[in-house]
């Protein structure tokens, strides 16, 4: 084995140890590092390319993701990392949009990727073993940072500009942006007028920031796809036999949560606490089916921790006072979780067998996307504490792009799962399982 593949297994043990209490308690609530008090000190505005000089050998590199991403800095940083021939950076992420250049097989020796989460752009890279996929809940990831397991030398982030009073906003994404931040040594900010201003923990001050880089560039869309036929009859499922009036909702983006969300117009007093939403939740808050009248806690307030979706979605939470951004920590908290009334989980995956067993992390052997935040949701609903909890697994009951022995498209629902696979969300943990046919 070799001393890079040591070092890497010796990483996950840390993060383990740390996690589960043996390097001193994990708390319900995490404290929020504070990176939004007034500082004397003001922000040194650079070029991107002048940013980056900061970054050296050996560094850890914390990076900012989703529609965030700030991709002309880490283009910056690619080029200084070859330019200057450095070794060893270690840059750490959940989910990133745009290309990923430090990720590319010339980078290797001078980036070595990490991802919390392994986003499209990264698929290839860590399958190839020039980068690592650290398993881990969404809710977790905070506690690296905060208890050092990772110490962070340098974070790359985007923001909102500077308003009258100095304040910057990260946005659509704060995730665990706040607990890097407060332990890095340099804060690099892409500061771009096209993201919007949100609040809650998503505001941070600008004398926190080191090297500001202006760059206004819009953010990346996903468009909406009206659901097909299978995911319309998935959504009318779970709306008509699942979801009860006054219910919080967590589900993330795609078709089937879309085509749920669709299915809702006629329900009554509706809660969104999730670690994303998606398009539809705007025209049920408008129509006043959601509301976030009952729920415990953050009454009257959508709660999430980042978001993907297009310009409507950026343009209806941007100083809109009715989102409030969290992170990780505590929208993925399972003792939060658990006391929203009627709290319904929605999610997918990418296969289960007849035990029950979810797959969502791998297709086989091959890296996919990781564990986030579906068992956090799942165990969170079923401690529901009104005992009305609902932990739901969604998916169409075949896969269209692939075929079978006989030709036909292969079936999600197994006998048994593919060999190498991961199992997210374990038989025990699934209490509904939904598809086109019906609700089981």
């Amino acid at each position: 084995m070799s001393v890079s593949a040591v070092n890497r297994i010796g990483l996950r043990a840390k993060i383990w140890n740390s996690l589960t209490g043996r390097v001193g308690p994990k708390t319900y609530f995490t404290y929020t590092p504070q990176v939004s008090q007034v500082l004397d000190r003001e922000p040194k505005w650079v070029s991107a390319d002048e940013a980056v000089q900061c970054i050296k050998s050996d560094d850890t590199v914390f990076v900012s993701g989703a529609a965030t991403t700030p991709i002309e800095i880490l283009r910056s940083m690619t080029d200084h990392g070859k330019q200057k021939q450095l070794k060893n950076i270690r840059v750490c992420s959940i989910h990133t949009e745009f290309e990923s250049p430090y990720s590319s097989p010339e980078c290797e020796g001078i980036f070595r990727p990490m991802a919390f989460f392994i986003s499209s752009n990264m698929r290839k890279c860590i399958n190839e073993g020039r980068g690592d996929a650290v398993p881990i809940f969404l809710h977790d990831i905070p506690y690296v940072f905060e208890r050092n397991v990772i110490p962070v030398d340098v974070s790359i982030i985007s923001v909102s500009p500077p308003d009258h009073h100095g304040f910057c906003s990260l946005g659509t994404s704060v995730d665990c942006i706040r607990s890097a931040l407060g332990k890095s040594k340099v804060i690099i900010a892409q500061v771009n007028n096209c993201i919007p201003r949100t609040f809650g923990e998503a505001i941070i001050h600008q004398s926190h920031i080191d090297y500001a880089v202006r760059c206004d560039r819009e953010l990346p869309a996903h468009e909406h796809k009206d659901p097909n036929p299978t995911e319309t009859a998935i959504g009318k499922h779970i709306a008509d036999n699942l979801v009860e009036d006054g219910a919080t909702l967590q589900m993330g983006i795609g078709a089937i949560p879309d085509a749920t969300l669709t299915c809702l117009k006629g329900h009554k007093d509706l809660g969104i606490h999730s670690e994303m939403f998606s398009l539809g939740v705007i025209d049920l808050v408008k129509s006043g089916v959601i509301t976030n009248h009952n729920k415990t806690f953050d009454k009257g307030l959508i709660v999430t921790s980042f978001l993907m979706g297009n310009k409507k979605l950026y343009d209806f939470v941007d100083n809109n006072p009715l989102i409030c951004m969290r992170q990780v920590s505590y929208t993925n908290n399972v003792h939060i979780i658990s006391q929203q009334p009627k709290m319904t989980a929605i999610n997918s995956c990418i296969e289960v067998d007849l035990t029950g067993q979810i797959v969502s992390g791998s297709i086989g052997y091959r890296l996919y996307s990781g564990y986030g935040g579906q068992v956090d949701f799942i165990r969170g609903a079923a401690e529901g504490f009104d005992g009305k909890g609902k932990p739901i697994i969604a998916l169409g009951s075949v896969n269209p792009k692939t075929k079978d022995a006989r030709g036909l498209p292969s079936s999600k629902i197994v006998p048994k799962i593919q060999e190498g696979a991961t199992v997210v969300t374990t038989s025990a943990h699934a209490h509904y399982i939904v598809t086109e046919f019906g609700v089981a």
